[in-house]
């Protein structure tokens, strides 16, 4: 609702567990013009994933899911489980038309057990703020559904502008 507001567009990378348990989101995900993108089936650690096979099983296996739930193909955007990665594992991506994507900030809120307060998450956010930022920032956190509003009020009051990661290659 809150990228809605401001008419910011999110990139989405999912697990199947997220069509199973709420496909109406991911529905909406779609429909509202945010990128849905692939972040493996399950959440393995794809560095000890060596395989060509068993990595491609991974990838696949959400696609297929987004497409029986969309009728649509997925984003071919990719972002390794926890960011780690290997070289290898980038050239299977690759093979498979996928863009593997990092972020340049992203700080410790996955863990809804130690969340720091509203205040201090913000300052954080936005003190770190930068032309052509990727901020990873899990939808799972309560703190971070606390301040995105504010967040983002305050981009939009210092001139940002809220991009699709699709923008980074399409000039």
């Amino acid at each position: 609702d809150t990228l809605k507001e401001h008419n910011a567009h999110g990139s989405f990378f999912i697990l199947e567990n997220l069509i199973v348990r709420n496909p109406e989101l991911v529905l909406r995900m779609k429909d509202e013009g945010h990128l849905v993108c692939n972040h493996t089936a399950k959440h393995p650690d794809m560095t000890k994933i060596c395989d060509k096979d068993l990595f491609f099983a991974q990838l696949l296996r959400l696609e297929k899911a987004y497409f029986e739930l969309t009728g649509e193909e997925m984003a071919k955007i990719y972002r390794p489980p926890e960011g780690r990665f290997s070289e290898e594992n980038l050239k299977f991506a690759h093979e498979l038309g996928y863009r593997t994507i990092f972020w340049s900030f992203a700080y410790a809120d996955w863990d809804n057990n130690k969340q720091m307060s509203a205040d201090c998450a913000l300052k954080k956010l936005l003190d770190h703020t930068h032309n052509g930022e990727i901020l990873l920032l899990p939808p799972t956190s309560k703190t971070n559904a606390e301040i995105l509003d504010s967040f983002l009020t305050e981009l939009e009051k210092d001139g940002y502008r809220f991009g699709h990661l699709s923008e980074l290659w399409a000039k």
